[in-house]
């Protein structure tokens, strides 16, 4: 089963007999966290033989490593999630598991309760489903980190001394792998492995943002030299996890083994070899990036017991592996179609309110998809259907299905474009999201020059409609909404800016935090402060269709905004109120006057009557609505009703349609899942 599409990325270093040990793996196998660097290489190897391998992790349609995997051979599981994993384990039966599902391993992984849900509780549950289910082989991917202090080359009986909550994760995953496999004859073994690089790596790892320094002529900044690692090329590492399932896991469960060189190399060294490989004039500069908190000098293992039992030790040499590394990321440079760069660890997510925009979806969807590949982070698009009468559903279903950034959003009745970003801003992953309507008048390419503000130090920049695409009267009217807005409102709203924005993710926390029913979220985005910016454009006309705004629901919008953030009206009512006052005693005196001045002056005073009668009664029913509007807000917000109900979710292409299911989805993406 070889990789049809660029099979040189594909490609590894396995010998006759490493392809022969794979083809004596027992299927169905399953590779647990191929999403990740080192899963990811073991999937597209064994694939390379075979076809029985399936890639999980939690959303393996969002792996840029994955790409080019047939759906079919893709599972969505969550190995903190017991049901997840026994669903998907009941489903498939696989004899043979890999598991290297992980978290914490990265200076930015630095949630502590997820660093152990995945690290112990992941592999207690899937021990315990594959326990029930049967098992032939369960190779767990374990780390030197385990060693933490006791780090300068300890055997597999060396003691260990954790110095991280990964550390602690994964050296419990050893102890509960040990206990399981000498107590209750489980097949499992955990490997220790040490620093493995090459092909598929993340792009701010050391090994490769130094190859992608040195293919352009230059060497990155460095930690302090004399900081030493044990380097073990990929395809080494994968031949390892073969053998172990084929021997070990059947021999001797339950033990751990190094998965090491046994050589010492120093950062020093590494640049060196760098600088004469690539024939760099320039000198390297050390200690000019930080050492991570856990860091620790010297970093290397003893690979003994691993030649004795899997009969294995590394065949890739340093220099050979950096040099098949560098081949690989100039082939990779150069596909572009084949396989996404790595995008930076910062995400944008789109949240699109639609309502009625069944035929701009698609439109919308290619125009974003570019603007946010194009942006270089990484991205999600949120289509929230507010229960179109249209096919708004089917639409963003089939546009799910194809395309694994796509999270799809229904509610049970139409709540408005305010609950529907909410409803998208709880289930956004991104360090930013970017609001913006359906109907095609919020153009994405502007999300570019969003994006750069941003990057300057806003964490709100909004659209700043200096022309729109209207009916002149209707432009004049908007003018005219908003700067009376400005000076009605308590707070400063800038002009022109509708809800099309990018907002950080400190500033969305904020606007979540909000109880609030009946929400005016251009409002609130000025009233929570933070550094905001404008960027003009011009405004279209809908790309299909008529507007869904008529003449009554703007004026339901206008006062929506006045009542949400002004109190002026009721101190307009008061001063009208005075002024009235004022005009009564002063009619009083003129008529006080006329009598001692004019006695014989017949003035009856039916007009006057007449219309301080309809002057005060019309001023009275007006101030009566207005105080009502406050009034009616007041009854809203004291009813306490949700702002809008879910009735569907798609998310990571799955459907999810239980509310149970959906609570869940919206718990874990709140607890930072994605982080």
């Amino acid at each position: 089963m070889r990789q049809t599409p660029e099979d040189s990325l594909f490609s590894d270093m396995l010998t006759a007999q490493d392809i022969a040990d794979i083809k004596s793996l027992k299927g169905p196998i399953l590779v647990v966290g191929a999403s990740g660097f080192i899963g990811a290489k073991l999937f597209h190897s064994i694939r390379n033989v075979r076809g029985d391998v399936f890639a999980c992790s939690r959303f393996p349609q969002h792996g840029w490593r994955l790409q080019s995997a047939p759906k079919s051979s893709l599972v969505s599981m969550d190995v903190t999630d017991a049901d997840s994993v026994k669903r998907t384990l009941s489903m498939l039966r696989p004899r043979t598991v890999f598991n290297l599902s992980s978290y914490g391993a990265y200076a930015r992984q630095n949630n502590a309760e997820l660093i152990h849900a995945t690290n112990y509780t992941g592999t207690f549950h899937l021990i315990k489903t594959l326990s029930e289910t049967g098992c032939d082989a369960f190779v767990q991917a374990g780390s030197s980190s385990e060693y933490g202090l006791n780090c300068k080359g300890p055997g597999e009986t060396g003691e260990l001394v954790p110095n991280s909550d990964y550390a602690v994760s994964k050296a419990g995953a050893g102890y509960l792998l040990k206990y399981y496999g000498k107590i209750h004859q489980f097949p499992g073994v955990n490997l220790r492995l040490y620093s493995i690089y090459g092909p598929w790596e993340e792009s701010d790892r050391l090994i490769t943002t130094l190859l992608n320094n040195c293919i352009d002529g230059r060497l990155p900044n460095f930690v302090a030299k004399s900081i030493s690692r044990d380097f073990v090329y990929i395809d080494d590492c994968i031949t390892a996890f073969v053998k172990t399932a084929l021997g070990p896991c059947v021999t001797a469960p339950g033990i751990s083994i190094n998965i090491a060189t046994g050589v010492r190399t120093t950062i020093e060294e590494v640049a060196g070899i760098s600088k004469e490989m690539f024939g760099i004039k320039e000198e390297p500069h050390f200690g000019s990036m930080p050492n991570r908190k856990w860091d620790v000098c010297d970093w290397y293992g003893d690979n003994k017991l691993a030649k004795e039992l899997l009969g294995w030790a590394p065949k890739t040499a340093f220099r050979d592996g950096l040099l098949l590394t560098a081949r690989w990321i100039k082939l990779a440079r150069s596909r572009p179609s084949l396989i996404s760069p790595v995008l930076g660890q910062e995400k944008i997510s789109a949240i699109v309110a639609c309502y009625k925009d069944a035929l701009s979806i698609p439109v919308l969807h290619r125009r974003l998809t570019d603007a946010l590949r194009n942006s270089g982070y990484d991205y999600e698009i949120i289509f929230v259907n507010d229960s179109s009468p249209d096919n708004d559903e089917e639409v963003i279903t089939r546009l799910s299905e194809k395309d694994s950034h796509v999270v799809g959003i229904s509610h049970s009745r139409n709540f408005g474009s305010q609950s529907a970003f909410l409803s998208g801003m709880e289930l956004a992953t991104g360090d930013a999201v970017v609001l913006m309507d359906g109907d095609g008048q919020d153009p994405p390419e502007l999300i570019a020059d969003f994006i750069r503000e941003w990057k300057n130090g806003c964490d709100i920049v909004y659209g700043e409609r200096v022309k729109r695409e209207a009916p002149l009267h209707m432009q004049l009217l908007y003018k005219l909404f908003y700067r009376i807005f400005r000076n009605l409102a308590d707070i400063s709203i800038p002009l022109d800016a509708g809800d099309f924005s990018l907002i950080s993710k400190r500033a969305v926390n904020q606007l979540l935090n909000f109880s609030e029913k009946d929400i005016f979220l251009r409002g609130l985005r000025a009233w929570i402060g933070f550094r905001q910016k404008g960027v003009p454009y011009s405004r279209p006309e809908r790309l299909f269709g008529k507007s869904t705004n008529s003449f009554a629901k703007n004026i339901m919008w206008a006062k929506k905004a006045v009542f949400s953030f002004s109190t002026k009206p009721l101190h307009y009512i008061q001063a009208i109120g005075a002024l009235t006052f004022v005009a009564t005693l002063a009619l009083l005196a003129f008529y006080l006057a006329m009598h001692f001045i004019s006695p014989g002056s017949n003035v009856r005073g039916v007009t006057t009557i007449v219309l301080l009668i309809l002057g005060l009664g019309s001023v009275q029913i007006i101030a009566i609505s207005v105080i009502g509007d406050y009034i009616a807000k007041i009854i809203e917000e004291v009813k306490n009703r949700p702002k809008f109900i879910r009735k569907r979710i798609i998310y990571n292409s799955v459907v999810y349609n239980e509310e149970a299911e959906i609570s869940k989805i919206i718990a874990k993406v709140k607890s930072g899942w994605q982080a």
